[in-house]
């Protein structure tokens, strides 16, 4: 390969400006070179051939054809160098000489096709890079009149189908429109079965379905589409052997995929699978990697995940020096700032809980606050952080009976409300976290008045929840709690007690044995019989509040504070 650089220079020497045959040495010459490029990677090289083809534009300015091509080319080779070097200059230019070369290739030219292709990738990648919408637009709209220039058979459709599902993936990143996400995934089997085994770039093809497979996951909750994505986020990894660039990637994918799964399904072994390939990828992820906060954050947020379920402190730990490691590399100003704070900030609440230190609480409380003034009205993370806020300010309440923690923790839910549309799922959650805040400051104020908004959200919430959806059992058994509250005070007539027993039958059937509610709703349940067995002096209902306490002392053990409770109760 050297010599054949060494014979073209020469014949480019032999061809000096003015000869006939300069244009054709200097394209062999660069041929010859961007060969010696993709073989050792010099990016010397690649300067060369780029310097070469601007001589050849100034040639080319002598006729249409030879003019465009060399936009074109050149265009093409100084893309490549930006994806080396990365300097915004490169990929601008690129974009201006690209869109010159297209200018001069109107429909019907045998080059067009090509040509919006590569302009698409580029403004692509100046989307990615500044986030700035009408490039992400411009691109679809270039590979869509690509593709409709490119015939079934012709080689460069696969790669241009891959690339507009990337770009609709992109724009529901940014937009939420799921036809656009419905659309990506469409697209990318289609060119999954362009690029057969076998095929150079089939492990990309994988790798992006998958990842639309799962976003369309998130936004379904369809464990169809998740499993699919798992297969073939493995599948791709097979492709992605150790020493392959993208294999981190990979294991970053199949790690998100598995998390989910264990969100839904709740087996330990897609955790610790989880957890596992998100070790691997941050150990290809080393210090100075673009990408290595990435890793380091969703490592830490499974540790989080296990510590929940297994109590285990040094997961904990861990998962808070992951995120603060994270931070560092997140600075002011960059985007995922505020998602490492109010993650660090659940971490340091969660060993708040465990330890009771109060100096973790307050931690916390400081950074959910600086996450929530980094996403102002409008911004998508929002919502959370109001939540996650008032969520540590009502431990700080419970710990301290400070009644501005209260408000501010129930002024806080309301904003969150605010942002989601009756019926949500995110707005039923609140409407459930929110009645309790309610009904303690109640409590906490004794204002009559706020016992009976408590009541109002509490019946708000369980006609928006299906029978068997998470949260109908929390609903009802608030609703009955604040009507038993309210009888407790005389506010209340016998439809008070109907309701509340109805509504903590209900309860009931949701917690079945071995719920960890179970016991509570048995309690709560029996109490209200017990009260209209007074009133009536029905004993069928004396009949089954024994009954029901006698399950509940069953279900416990001795020693156990609610065992106590039960027993008093009978």
């Amino acid at each position: 390969m050297d010599l054949d650089v060494a014979q073209r220079r020469a014949e480019l020497q032999r061809c000096p400006l003015g000869h006939s045959g300069r244009h054709l040495a200097l394209k062999n010459l660069a041929g010859v070179l961007y060969n010696r490029f993709l073989r050792k990677g010099k990016i010397g090289d690649l300067e060369e051939v780029i310097t070469l083809h601007r001589a050849l534009l100034e040639l080319g300015r002598v006729d249409k054809h030879g003019c465009s091509f060399a936009f074109h080319q050149l265009g093409f080779y100084i893309g490549i160098k930006y994806d080396r070097q990365a300097a915004r200059a490169d990929l601008d230019e690129a974009i201006s000489l690209t869109r010159a070369a297209l200018r001069l290739r109107p429909p019907g030219h045998s080059g067009r096709a090509n040509t919006m292709h590569n302009l698409a990738d580029f403004l692509t990648k100046r989307f990615l890079k500044q986030a700035m919408l009408s490039d992400l637009d411009e691109a679809i709209k270039l590979l869509r009149a690509a593709l409709e220039l490119f015939s079934p058979e012709h080689p460069s459709r696969p790669s241009s189908l891959s690339s507009l599902a990337l770009c609709l993936s992109h724009r529901y990143d940014s937009e939420g429109v799921a036809a656009d996400l419905g659309e990506a995934i469409i697209l990318g089997r289609e060119a999954l079965e362009l690029h057969p085994p076998g095929h150079a770039r089939r492990g990309v093809c994988l790798y992006n379905l998958a990842c639309d497979l799962r976003m369309w996951f998130l936004k379904q909750a369809t464990i169809s589409d998740l499993n699919e994505a798992i297969e073939l986020h493995r599948a791709a990894l097979v492709l992605r052997p150790p020493g392959n660039p993208d294999q981190p990637l990979s294991f970053s994918g199949l790690a998100l995929c598995l998390s989910n799964r264990y969100e839904s399904q709740g087996v330990i072994a897609d955790l610790e699978e989880a957890l596992a390939l998100g070790r691997a990828a941050l150990e290809l992820r080393p210090p100075g990697h673009p990408h290595r906060d990435i890793c380091l954050y969703n490592l830490a947020c499974n540790l989080r995940t296990r510590f929940l379920q297994r109590t285990t402190t040094s997961d904990l730990d861990e998962a808070i020096d992951l995120h603060r490691a994270t931070l560092l590399l997140r600075p002011f100003g960059h985007p995922n700032r505020a998602l490492s704070l109010s993650e660090l900030a659940l971490c340091l609440s969660n060993k708040y809980d465990s330890q009771e230190a109060t100096r973790n609480l307050e931690e916390a409380i400081a950074l959910g606050r600086e996450a929530l003034e980094l996403c102002p009205p409008g911004h998508p993370y929002r919502g959370v952080c109001l939540y996650n806020v008032a969520c540590h300010l009502k431990k700080r309440f419970l710990k301290r009976a400070a009644s501005p923690d209260l408000d501010e923790e129930i002024k806080l839910y309301y904003a969150a409300l605010e942002l989601h549309p009756p019926g949500d799922p995110d707005q039923l959650s609140l409407l459930g976290k929110s009645a309790p805040c309610l009904l303690d400051r109640y409590d906490h104020q004794g204002v009559i008045v706020k016992l009976e908004e408590t009541l109002d959200v509490e019946r708000a919430a369980p006609e928006f929840y299906p029978l068997r959806r998470p949260g109908r059992s929390a609903s009802q058994y608030n609703l009955a709690h604040c009507l038993r509250k309210r009888i407790s005070l005389r506010l209340a007539a016998l439809p008070d007690l109907e309701e509340a027993i109805e509504m903590h039958r209900t309860a009931l059937t949701l917690h079945p044995t071995p719920h960890p509610n179970r016991v509570s709703s048995l309690h709560d349940l029996a109490l209200c019989l017990a009260d209209r067995s007074h009133i009536h002096a029905s004993v069928p209902d004396l009949d089954e509040a024994i009954a029901l306490e006698q399950e509940a002392l069953r279900l416990l053990r001795h020693g156990d504070p609610a065992y106590g409770v039960s027993l008093n109760s009978l």
